[in-house]
């Protein structure tokens, strides 16, 4: 079944939702009590929640409807939802997210959307510009609706929605970095991509209590049941099963050994010493963005989606396909491309300096590289110049440099790239790394 698709009005005024209830299972009433359902709502704690989260992130395109959402605070925002989101009167908020999303039929396009969980479904209330990758019924009304958007007194979205009946595979991305939603048909696959561990985290905690109040059968296992002495062996430390399948037949999928070895695998290949390859760790895997260089006229260069990741002694860029991975059930052939995409790759030893910017947007890293001759760690892939820095040649004879521009959104991850990499680049070449702050 195709998941429906909704406009959501956010209208001046809205009426304040009457009190609701979600009835829980015979099944399910010891797992309602584990999860500590409020029983009052909207609580303070979901009231306060809410607002703290209700943030579009700076590099996140928004358009009027959706700056409107972020603008409410406190119970505004569990008012919105139950005017002009949910679909039925008895379903509860429990949990806002700001995310890039992807479809699985668009994979190529990012998206903002607020995502919003509630005891029934989960809606992606969704940026203005995709309406045109949907169906020409919603064009129309659409059209027909708001043809006067910027002297209306509403702001009308699209809403996505994908019922919690419908969800049969949650996958966890890469060192939680995102998560996919899967439904039974290709118009019911959604990657958030949250490139933070902690947003990631934060959904899933909220994913599996609403899920354990939908209980359609009794758990399996004790609520208590320890995850890693269940499905890790104790011998060799290493976990052999990364399913697992919730009271509410929902399946969550973690990544295995098997994908990071794939990964490693993939940039493996483009090392120019073979030798070394089998040696080869990730010392950290990241989503970011390259800037590009602004067009004329403005201030912000474009945020090209990339996958970072920082070997012992390389740093690579790829393109990874996050929506058609792992292989859903319904799929009847492999995905086009591949999961990954080598873009560029540079030795940390032939980073020369490191420019930090400390301006609110983008807070972006700029990794100086000596472009060595003869250096031939990428093979075929072509890469990516920006060309000199600015200022005149190159210095002291080292030939020509080549800058990337990166922008990680988590803090926590940003720090940890800075770390590791001033880290390697000491050991390799004795010294510190030059870090330098630019405005």
């Amino acid at each position: 079944m195709t998941p429906e698709v909704v406009c959501a009005e956010a209208p001046a005024s809205a009426e304040t939702p009457s009190e609701a209830s979600v009835g829980a299972s015979a099944p399910a009433a010891e797992a309602a009590a584990q999860v500590e359902a409020p029983a009052q709502y909207p609580s303070d704690h979901l009231i306060r929640s809410t607002s703290e989260e209700n943030q579009i992130p700076s590099h996140l395109p928004a358009c009027p409807s959706l700056r409107h959402i972020a603008s409410l605070r406190g119970s505004a925002i569990v008012e919105f939802f139950h005017s002009s989101i949910a679909e039925v009167e008895n379903e509860e908020l429990r949990h806002l997210l700001w995310s890039s999303v992807v479809f699985y039929q668009t994979p190529g396009l990012e998206v903002t959307a607020c995502v919003l969980l509630s005891t029934k479904a989960v809606y992606f209330v969704l940026h203005d510009g995709l309406r045109r990758y949907f169906s020409e019924p919603l064009q129309d009304f659409w059209h027909q609706k708001n043809a006067d958007y910027n002297n209306s007194p509403f702001h009308i979205s699209q809403c996505f929605v994908l019922k919690l009946s419908d969800l049969q595979v949650v996958n966890v991305g890469l060192f939680d970095q995102y998560f996919r939603l899967t439904g039974s048909s290709p118009a019911q696959v959604v990657t958030c991509l949250t490139r933070d561990s902690y947003l990631t985290h934060c959904f899933l905690q909220h994913l599996m209590a609403v899920l354990s109040l939908l209980e359609r059968t009794p758990s399996p296992e004790p609520v208590d049941k320890d995850f890693y002495s269940e499905f890790g062996n104790k011998t060799t430390g290493k976990m052999e099963n990364y399913e697992l399948i919730h009271s509410s037949r929902v399946k969550f999928t973690y990544p295995s050994e098997e994908e990071v070895g794939d990964l490693t695998f993939t940039v493996a290949q483009k090392v120019a010493d073979p030798e070394k390859a089998p040696s080869l760790s990730i010392l950290l895997y990241v989503q970011a963005f390259q800037v590009g260089t602004p067009l004329s006229g403005r201030c912000r260069g474009m945020l090209r989606p990339k996958t970072l990741l920082l070997t012992s002694a390389e740093i690579f860029l790829l393109d990874e396909d996050f929506v058609h991975y792992p292989l859903p059930e319904f799929a009847k052939e492999p995905p086009q491309r591949d999961r990954y995409r080598l873009d560029d790759g540079r030795r940390i030893r032939d980073l020369d300096r490191v420019l930090m910017g400390y301006q609110t947007y983008p807070q972006a890293l700029t990794l100086v590289f000596d472009d060595v001759q003869g250096h031939d760690l990428m093979g075929s892939v072509t890469l990516d110049h920006f060309g000199e820095v600015p200022g005149g040649p190159a210095r002291g004879g080292q030939g020509r440099e080549v800058q990337w521009q990166v922008f990680v959104p988590s803090a926590e991850s940003r720090e940890k790239l800075i770390s590791l990499l001033a880290r390697q680049w000491e050991a390799l070449c004795g010294r510190e790394l030059p870090v330098e702050l630019t405005g």
